[in-house]
C-alpha cells in the first residue's frame, strides 16, 4: 500500500473495453492506479485518467517479464489480470489454426501464468486480492456449444491455473471472474450488460471476498459458479 494509505490498484491490460472501464471507475474512486496497456495510445489514455501507465504486451513472453522490475517495491492491494483476446469463433468443426491457437492461449492463459509469479507477492504483503477475467464459456460442466473453440479452452485452462496457484499464495486472495456478456468490442453490440454495469458489479463482489473464495471461480456478482 502507499506511503499515504491511498489503496493501489494494478491493471493489466486496460487500455479498452472492460480494462479500461475498470480504469476509469477506479480513477473516479481515488485509488493510486497502475495500468498496463502495450501500445502508445492506451498508455497516453490511461495517463489522461492519472494512473501510472507501464508498457505490457501480454502476448509476448519478453515483456511480460519485464513486469518484476516495473512493480519494484510496489504492494498491491487489488490487481486485475484482465487482458484477453477472442482471434476466432469457430468451432470444433475443423482444426484451430497454429496462429489463432497460439495467439488466444499466450495472451488469456500464458500471460496470466507469467504475472502470477511477478505480482502475486505484492499483492500477498498487502493481503490482498488478485483477480482474474474468466468468462462463462470457460464452465466445463454446462457447455451450451463448441463456438469460439479455442476460446473456451483458454478460459478453462486459466481458471485452473487461477485455483492452483493459489495454493502458492495462502496470504493473498486469488479468484477468476466471469463479467457477464458484456457490450465491448470483443462481446458486440447485441451482449446483454453495459460495460459499467458488469465492473460495478465485480468491484463489490471482490469487497465482499471471504477466505471460502480463494482459488474459486465467481459470478460478476460474487457468487460461486455452479461448476466449473
Amino acid at each position: 500500500m502507499a506511503a499515504d494509505s491511498t489503496p493501489t490498484v494494478l491493471l493489466i491490460g486496460a487500455s479498452r473495453g472492460i480494462g479500461f472501464e475498470f480504469a476509469r471507475q477506479y480513477a473516479q474512486a481515488g485509488v493510486r492506479l497502475i495500468a498496463t496497456a502495450r501500445g502508445d495510445e492506451g498508455l497516453a489514455r490511461l495517463r489522461d485518467l492519472g494512473a501510472r501507465a507501464l508498457r505490457v504486451d501480454v502476448a509476448d513472453p519478453a515483456s511480460v517479464s519485464g513486469l518484476a522490475w516495473q512493480l519494484d517495491g510496489e504492494r498491491i492491494d487489488t490487481a486485475f489480470y484482465v487482458a484477453g483476446v477472442l482471434a476466432d469463433r469457430a468451432g470444433a468443426t475443423a482444426p484451430p489454426t497454429r496462429e489463432v491457437f497460439d495467439r488466444t492461449l499466450h495472451a488469456n492463459v500464458l500471460g496470466a501464468m507469467q504475472a502470477i509469479p511477478q505480482v502475486a507477492p505484492r499483492v500477498e504483503a498487502a493481503g490482498g486480492v488478485f483477480a482474474f477475467v474468466s468468462s462463462d464459456m470457460g464452465r466445463i460442466g454446462e457447455v451450451s456449444g463448441s463456438d469460439s473453440w479455442v476460446y473456451r479452452v483458454s478460459k478453462a485452462a486459466l481458471n485452473m491455473a487461477v485455483s492452483s496457484a493459489q495454493r502458492d499464495y495462502p496470504g493473498a486472495t486469488l479468484v477468476a471472474l466471469s463479467p457477464g456478456w458484456v457490450r465491448t468490442d470483443m462481446g458486440g453490440s447485441d451482449a446483454a450488460l453495459p460495460v459499467e454495469d458488469s465492473v460495478a458489479a465485480m468491484r463489490a463482489a471482490l469487497a465482499g471476498l471471504g477466505p471460502d473464495d480463494r482459488g474459486a471461480f465467481l459470478h460478476r456478482d460474487g457468487r460461486r459458479q455452479a461448476s466449473w
